[in-house]
């Protein structure tokens, strides 16, 4: 079948590509390209020796959008696009609630009158706001503390409705944990745009000599180190979740929400001492002030995706600096402009 893949040339969403080429599925890939490169697509490409359509379109474009539509004949929808920083997401609220709702709500729309009935939707663990407790399963309270949360849920609830008006829809939702690593080829990795709002790409820009040090914000929260603590999950297995997710498309059509992560909690301490020892560089970090939105500890349960998806993951925190530092050194500017 042919699956549409929004945000495809962006970090997740690259890795999902060369999965989905693996498992013989025809793509066709949107992207706006505000914070990806085509180079990831052509290096999807070059990794699979596959060739995929691509098309530079954003999701409020509502003409070039229903252009992809009216010229494919797509079966199923994998959701990325969107902006995706909890940081910014409090300096520029308008920004992001522009730009990701109203471009899922033009995808909806467009899925619903070209008859298109299957959607994964690429959600956080940000939904779960401050959680009272941990693990957390995907029955937790909701209650986001940022405007990036605000939206992921906000998309889930349009989805869930959607689904409720339309039983023939099927909706898988996947709520990710903190995506890290790289592919072992080191030919794409994570790739941001000026200075990075994630750990890990920060981390390696000090390495690789972009950045003089790391911020770490906080040093005060109730954890075995006073630093945050995060879920980190290798990118791959976040990628193969959703080529479990697809399975569900031939069940009976229904609403699910699954987390993808590990398990497994780790400090902002934690990764920087293993990405030390797998890079060989010493990373020098500055202990500043907390960041608004940010919460003190958060991981997943992940039986759900395991019993019914029959996924877990299979890469632990050492596979995650190795290939993070792989993709690094090997890139230290990033994909070529």
């Amino acid at each position: 079948m042919k699956i549409l893949v929004t945000g495809g040339a962006g970090y997740i969403g690259s890795h999902t590509l060369i999965e989905l080429m693996n498992a013989d599925h025809n793509l066709i890939v949107v992207d706006n390209l505000s914070n990806s490169k085509i180079e990831s697509i052509r290096r999807v490409e070059c990794i699979t020796g596959n060739t995929l359509i691509f098309r530079q379109v954003n999701l409020c474009d509502v003409d070039n959008l229903e252009t992809v539509f009216r010229e494919n004949h797509i079966a199923a929808v994998i959701h990325f696009a969107g902006l995706k920083a909890v940081g910014e997401s409090v300096q520029k609220t308008l920004l992001y609630y522009d730009n990701t709702i109203t471009g899922t709500i033009n995808l909806c729309r467009m899925m619903i009158k070209y008859n298109v009935k299957s959607i994964i939707f690429s959600s956080s663990a940000t939904v779960y706001g401050n959680p009272t407790s941990v693990p957390i399963t995907e029955d937790f309270p909701v209650n986001t503390v940022n405007p990036y949360g605000t939206t992921k849920l906000i998309i889930e609830m349009i989805l869930k409705d959607i689904h409720i008006a339309n039983p023939d829809w099927n909706v898988v939702i996947l709520r990710y944990f903190n995506p890290v690593g790289a592919h072992e080829s080191g030919l794409i990795g994570e790739d941001p745009n000026g200075i990075p709002n994630n750990l890990m790409p920060y981390i390696s820009q000090v390495a690789v000599g972009r950045l003089p040090y790391l911020n770490v914000y906080g040093s005060d929260y109730p954890t075995k180190d006073g630093t945050g603590v995060r879920d980190y999950i290798h990118v791959v297995d976040l990628a193969q979740g959703h080529i479990a997710a697809l399975k569900m498309f031939n069940e009976k059509p229904d609403y699910r929400v699954y987390n993808l992560g590990t398990g497994q909690g780790y400090s902002v301490l934690d990764m920087i001492r293993t990405f030390e020892k797998w890079s060989g560089r010493k990373i020098n970090y500055k202990i500043v002030g907390r960041r608004e939105g940010d919460i003190s500890e958060c991981y997943a349960d992940p039986t759900k995706a395991r019993t019914e998806l029959g996924w877990s993951a299979r890469f632990g925190i050492d596979e995650m600096c190795r290939d993070t530092w792989n993709w690094q050194k090997n890139n230290p500017n990033g994909f070529p402009v």
